[in-house]
C-alpha cells in the first residue's frame, strides 16, 4: 500500500510535510515516518497491549494510529505545534469511527517535549529527530527520573537517528543499543535503533 492507502485504511490524514520555518532552531520540521518503514520495523519489533508508547513530535498522529490499529497499544503523542495537535485530534475522531472503544488508548498533548511528565507505566519512547540533542537530553533526563521512581524495562526507538543522539545516548546515559534495523534504502541513515534500559 502507498501512503494514501494506509491513511484511508486508518481513516486519517497524516501525509505531507511542514512548510515554512520553525519558531525555534531547537525544534525540527514535521515529517511523518514513512508507512513502509513502520511496516518493516514492526514486523520484527512487536508491542503488547500492556506497553505504553510516547511519540515525541507526533505531528498529525500517524505512528499513534498505526500502532493502536495493529497492536491495540496505548499511545501518547506529544506535539508543540498547535495546528498539528488539532489535526491529530481531528484524525482521532475519524479514526475512532472505525475503531470504536479505543478512545481511552490514544492521547495527544500540546506541550513542549521537555515539559511532558513521564507516567510510571510508559515504557516505549519514539523519536524521529524532532528536536536538537539539547532538548533530547532534557527528555531523556525526564525518562531516567521516571525510571528511578519506578524501575522497568524502557526502550528508546530512534528512526533516522542523528549522530548527536547516538553519541549522547552511548556516552552519557545508561541506555544500551540492543537492535539496529537497516531499511532497504541506499541512505545509511535509513535505519531504526533501539536503546534499552533494564531495571
Amino acid at each position: 500500500m502507498n501512503e494514501q492507502q494506509f491513511d484511508r485504511m486508518l481513516n486519517v490524514k497524516t501525509a505531507g510535510q511542514q512548510k515554512g520555518f520553525m519558531p525555534s532552531l531547537h525544534y525540527h520540521r514535521y515529517e511523518p515516518t514513512p508507512y513502509r518503514a513502520l511496516e518493516l520495523f514492526f514486523q520484527e519489533y512487536v508491542l503488547s497491549r500492556n506497553d505504553r508508547l510516547v511519540d515525541f513530535g507526533c505531528g498529525k498522529g500517524r505512528l499513534n494510529f498505526y500502532l493502536n490499529h495493529h497492536f491495540n497499544t496505548n499511545v501518547t503523542g506529544i506535539e508543540m505545534n498547535e495546528i498539528f495537535y488539532f489535526e491529530a485530534l481531528e484524525n482521532k475522531q475519524d479514526y475512532l469511527k472505525k475503531h470504536r472503544n479505543r478512545a481511552d488508548s490514544i492521547h495527544f498533548h500540546c506541550i513542549l517535549a521537555e515539559e511532558y511528565e513521564i507516567r510510571p507505566d510508559e515504557n516505549k519512547f519514539y523519536f524521529f529527530n524532532p528536536f536538537t540533542v539539547q532538548i533530547m537530553m532534557k527528555v531523556v533526563n525526564n525518562i531516567l527520573f521516571s525510571f528511578e521512581s519506578k524501575p522497568r524495562e524502557m526502550d528508546l526507538i530512534l528512526y533516522f537517528p542523528s549522530e548527536d543522539y547516538i553519541f549522547y545516548l552511548e556516552s552519557q546515559t545508561p541506555f544500551e543499543l540492543v537492535e539496529e534495523y537497516k531499511l532497504p534504502d541506499p541512505n545509511p541513515n535509513e535505519r531504526i535503533l533501539v536503546y534499552r534500559l533494564n531495571p
